[in-house]
């Protein structure tokens, strides 16, 4: 007489969605870490915030100007699962999140974008993320997603013209600027960032 399997409890798919998002964190720190970035500020310490643009700090610590950037991300990225993925579990729209902004991370932290923003735009003293730095871009991004699942469209919207429109006020920065930049990069915006 054969005996019936055992059951255990089957993961839901939320929660599988929910372990692959921090799965795709981890994996997005590793490869950084064998790509030869530092784990924290070559300095030795950590900030909770650098608030000096163009200082060897920037883009080193748990967070700074471009921290809004990665929270628009965020919601960016909710709307595009929203938009992909209607039927699926919040928790799918987030891993669709992660792999994109993971990726990002990733590629930012090449030489390739390295040196593109060093020629392209103002960032001349950018030499790539810490891991950690990247790391919460990456979880601020989880942030903006999150917010963005909660809140009214409308109010979603409304915070991220704020974002870019303090962040380009303080730092003659911010998303669009830098994708612009990046992408078509225009002389007279390279001008003004630079306070010309």
């Amino acid at each position: 007489m054969s005996e019936l399997a055992p059951s255990y409890p089957q993961p839901s798919a939320s929660r599988f969605f929910l372990i692959a998002s921090f799965g795709v964190l981890l994996v997005q720190i590793l490869t950084e870490y064998f790509m030869g970035r530092l784990p924290i500020c070559e300095c030795g310490y950590v900030k909770l915030w650098e608030g000096a643009v163009n200082s060897s700090g920037n883009s080193q610590h748990l967070s700074d100007w471009y921290t809004p950037s990665h929270i628009i991300h965020g919601f960016l990225f909710y709307g595009l699962g929203h938009l992909l993925l209607r039927r699926k579990p919040l928790s799918a729209k987030l891993l669709l999140a992660m792999v994109i902004e993971s990726g990002w991370e990733i590629l930012e932290n090449t030489p390739l974008i390295i040196n593109r923003y060093r020629a392209a735009t103002i960032s001349l003293d950018y030499f790539g993320d810490s891991i950690l730095n990247s790391a919460m871009d990456t979880v601020f991004m989880m942030i903006g997603f999150l917010f963005a699942a909660r809140m009214p469209v409308a109010v979603t919207i409304v915070i991220a013209i704020i974002f870019e429109i303090f962040t380009g006020w303080m730092i003659r920065d911010n998303l669009t600027l830098n994708v612009l930049m990046l992408v078509w990069p225009l002389d007279a915006v390279k001008a003004w960032q630079g306070g010309l």
